[in-house]
């Protein structure tokens, strides 16, 4: 069944649209005129990957938004899933609570994707296979959870634990995002303001200070010619700190540069402890996550390799995975890793040992979100006045540079 994306007038003459499934155009303006919308525009989209990537417009219909610049926030994924897991407890089809969730989304693009797994469903593919379809909605943990939930007839409690997973990454995420906010402002505002004296306030006293006809000391020399280079050339500046910047992400994302770099995070001075904690963090999470799913070992270690985010434990998972191929416990190969703490080493043994894996991979990841969030409120609070010093020496600097042969002028007068 197709689906549309239409804009129309309702009764009263204000605007409506929205993004439903229809046999056909007709039956679309019949559906939307029951409803008192009068029809204006729509887009029809079928299945397969082509057409939902250019879309096909019927005549009288054209795209009235870029969808390029859309995106599902992992809140958004957090509280649909937290619908779905009521809706299917509550004994209502699959099909039934996207359509009902799909009709309240305010975000067109996750309204345009559901209605897309929901019509994948009413075709015959399962609900893990419709969301697969969307990796950048849905990620393997997701999909391979709602498989083992239909598999297994366990459908409603997978969505309740999967929300539970998903707003525990959206609170980690937000606390994260909240504490680096401010040192941010801070130094995009320390940034600015350097610049504009560089551009505008330094150029101007540069012309009285040359006008004295005295040699300047070294500190004002040095000022005045990292001046002029930010005035004739920040335009040249700011294109090679782009390509810089794209040169740096392009070596990072290599199969060369990513361990380089992620060694790098693992072991940097003040960020490495807290790089290890998120990824033992995430680690334990998931792992726990998926296996009270049901989802075997080996694919649950498969899926973690991929959503850990660090390629140096994900090459510890990997071998773990091969160990347990093995017939060896994972804690064995964690420990001659050297990258998993001793502690998780141990609970993750003991929980293999006494076949409470799970309940030990819960606590290991409770423990640790805690403990990195501890350590980003204070790292946060020994930022802030580190970047307020940091400050005040570039201003003072630049002061200083400035006073420098008003005073040597001042002591000439005097003599």
């Amino acid at each position: 069944m197709p689906i549309y994306e239409y804009k129309g007038l309702n009764s009263k003459g204000k605007a409506a649209k929205g993004v439903i499934d229809a046999d056909s155009p007709r039956a679309l303006k019949d559906r939307l005129a029951k409803e008192g919308i009068f029809l204006s525009e729509y887009i029809e989209t079928r299945g397969g990957e082509e057409t939902r990537r250019a879309g096909q417009q019927q005549a009288g219909s054209r795209e009235v938004k870029l969808t390029f610049l859309q995106r599902v926030k992992l809140l958004e994924v957090a509280e649909v899933t937290r619908q779905m897991a009521t809706l299917v407890r509550s004994g209502i089809q699959v099909t039934e609570a996207i359509g009902a969730i799909g009709e309240q989304l305010e975000n067109p693009l996750f309204k345009k994707i559901l209605a897309e797994v929901k019509r994948n469903v009413s075709e015959g593919a399962t609900l893990a296979n419709a969301m697969k379809k969307h990796p950048k909605v849905f990620s393997d943990l997701y999909v391979n959870m709602v498989a083992s939930g239909e598999s297994s007839g366990t459908l409603d409690v997978v969505f309740e634990r999967l929300a539970d997973v998903t707003e525990a990454q959206v609170r980690l995420r937000s606390k994260l995002t909240s504490a680096l906010v401010y040192p941010a402002i801070m130094l995009t505002m320390s940034f600015g303001i350097v610049f504009l004296m560089m551009v505008f306030v330094i150029p101007k006293i540069t012309e009285l200070l040359l006008n004295m006809g005295k040699k300047l000391p070294a500190p004002t020399e040095f000022l005045i010619t990292i001046s002029n280079i930010v005035r004739d050339w920040w335009w040249l500046l700011f294109i090679l700190f782009a390509i810089g910047v794209w040169l740096f992400n392009r070596w990072r994302r290599s199969e060369t540069g990513r361990p380089k770099w992620d060694r790098w995070m693992l072991t940097f001075p003040i960020f490495g402890k807290l790089t290890r904690e998120l990824g033992v963090a995430r680690f334990s999470r998931t792992l726990s996550t998926l296996l009270a799913a049901g989802v075997p070992i080996l694919n649950a270690l498969t899926i973690v390799q991929n959503v850990i985010g660090n390629a140096i434990l994900g090459k510890v998972v990997e071998q773990a995975r091969d160990a347990v191929k093995e017939g060896q416990p994972i804690a064995d190969a964690l420990k001659r890793s050297r990258e998993f703490p001793p502690m998780v080493v141990h609970m993750i043994g003991v929980g293999e040992k006494s076949g409470q894996l799970e309940q030990m991979l819960t606590n290991v990841a409770n423990s640790y979100e805690m403990q990195a969030e501890q350590k980003v409120t204070r790292l946060t609070a020994v930022l802030e006045p580190l970047m307020i010093v940091m400050m005040g020496l570039v201003i003072g600097f630049m002061v200083v540079a400035i006073v420098l042969p008003m005073m040597d002028m001042s002591q000439l007068g005097r003599r």
